[in-house]
């Protein structure tokens, strides 16, 4: 790689380089880089800040591209209605099946385990809002702001000019649904550390192990979900 090509590189963010290609996130969750709420972040800084050399991160992220890219995650190449209905029935169903059940593990390791790990009881309370914020975050979404979209997206397929109320609702939605998904970001990321990196302590029960087992996927599928909106939905969605 040239001087040149690898100054281009390493000032890209992150969440473009998960854009443009999802196999390199294998890449930065390796490293504990955060590719969604804080995917405007550049490579760059991102190594300086992990003290990692970046030279080594290129190399493995060359790696990740040069594995077979499966049709099914070539998320950028989709259409905006065929992205926006994946996210629908593959993420908001996920947290529509498991927040409450979520929320109600995470109250009652609190009760039985707080004495001795007041983490959980921080926990609980953080997840108890998310679980509360998140469905009225889904709520905006599916019955606003994604049929905007679909709108918006039809009308500059036919050559026709977007109905003002709708460009008004996409770019408001947008400033919002950014803010609130930076909000969830930093509660998620503040449990991860009150849990230890979900450790398991030796002196818990079954559903202490399942909760944070559960709260580690619950992550991941966010991870995912956030990135799929704020790096590839949202920005499609401000071009129009």
């Amino acid at each position: 790689m040239t001087r040149a090509n690898k100054t281009q590189e390493t000032n890209k963010s992150i969440g473009t380089f998960v854009a443009e290609d999802y196999r390199t996130a294998e890449v930065f969750e390796k490293y504990g880089i955060d590719f969604c709420c804080g995917g405007q972040a550049t490579l760059a800084a991102t190594c300086l800040e992990k003290d990692l050399d970046p030279d080594k991160v290129l190399q493995e992220i060359a790696a990740a591209r040069s594995e077979p890219l499966q049709r099914s995650e070539n998320y950028v190449a989709w259409s905006l209605p065929f992205l926006i209905d994946y996210i629908v029935n593959t993420h908001h169903v996920y947290l529509k099946e498991n927040d409450e059940q979520i929320a109600a593990y995470t109250q009652k390791i609190a009760e039985v385990h707080g004495a001795h790990h007041p983490e959980v009881i921080e926990i609980a309370a953080i997840f108890g809002k998310i679980s509360t914020d998140m469905a009225e975050h889904l709520k905006t979404e599916e019955e606003l702001f994604f049929p905007a979209i679909k709108r918006a997206d039809a009308a500059v397929s036919n050559g026709k000019n977007l109905d003002s109320t709708d460009r008004d609702l996409i770019k408001t939605s947008l400033e919002k649904l950014h803010r609130e998904h930076e909000e969830i970001g930093d509660a998620i990321h503040k449990i991860r550390h009150l849990a230890n990196d979900y450790a398991i302590p030796d002196d818990v029960c079954n559903t202490f192990v399942v909760t944070y087992r559960k709260l580690k996927e619950y992550e991941d599928d966010l991870h995912k979900h956030v990135h799929l909106e704020n790096n590839i939905l949202f920005t499609k969605a401000a071009q129009l």
